[in-house]
């Protein structure tokens, strides 16, 4: 289920950057249940598969038209468990940078203890306080 909508959603962000006259090729999914993208990839439908609505199998018909690409990524070192789990420092620093996340602290050019928000904001009502 979780892979229909996440297909159905990149293909609706695919969408946006056409009409802006960006294509973008085809999205790569990640996935981390074999079996989701084993019925997502398989266009057989199995007895043990019947109970599954219709329009989760709107994945399917986006695979094969190309709109997106579905892979496997181990749970162990999946970057999405930044999002929902309470991660250790070590995975936590990992995953985010594999994300591309950039922490306030991590920027070298940034504020020097002597001049902090407190004293910038102290100095903005003390100017407006002598107006």
């Amino acid at each position: 289920m979780a892979l229909s909508d996440c297909s159905r959603q990149a293909v609706w962000i695919k969408s946006i950057f056409d009409e802006l006259g960006m294509s973008i090729g085809t999205v790569p999914i990640a996935g981390d249940n074999q079996g989701s993208i084993f019925i997502s990839s398989n266009p057989v439908q199995e007895r043990r598969s019947k109970h599954i609505d219709i329009r989760y199998h709107y994945v399917r018909d986006c695979i094969e038209e190309k709109k997106v690409a579905i892979f496997f990524v181990d749970g162990v070192s999946n970057p999405a468990d930044l999002f929902t789990k309470d991660l250790g420092e070590t995975k936590f620093t990992s995953f985010r940078k594999q994300l591309g996340l950039v922490f306030y602290d991590d920027f070298p050019h940034r504020m020097t203890n002597s001049l902090t928000y407190a004293s910038l904001t102290r100095d903005a009502v003390l100017s407006e306080g002598e107006c």
